[in-house]
């Protein structure tokens, strides 16, 4: 079975603790995509705007509020 290319960018274990807290919802849903959908262009598409998601998520929280 071939390996999802974009599962790599949904890795949270490098994290700081307060990062992993975010990141592992995200993580564990794109695997559940990977798991249960064929993949094809629209797998793919979703997963990669899942990972926009996940990023924002965690800027959301990183970001600093602005004086």
């Amino acid at each position: 079975m071939k390996q999802e290319f974009l599962l790599q960018f949904f890795k949270y274990e490098h994290l700081p603790p307060h990062l992993q807290e975010v990141s592992l919802p995200f993580f564990a849903l794109a695997n559940v995509i990977v798991g249960r959908l064929p993949s094809n262009p629209e797998r793919t598409t979703a997963l990669r705007k899942f990972l926009e998601a996940k990023d924002c998520a965690v800027r959301a929280l990183i970001a600093k509020d602005l004086e």
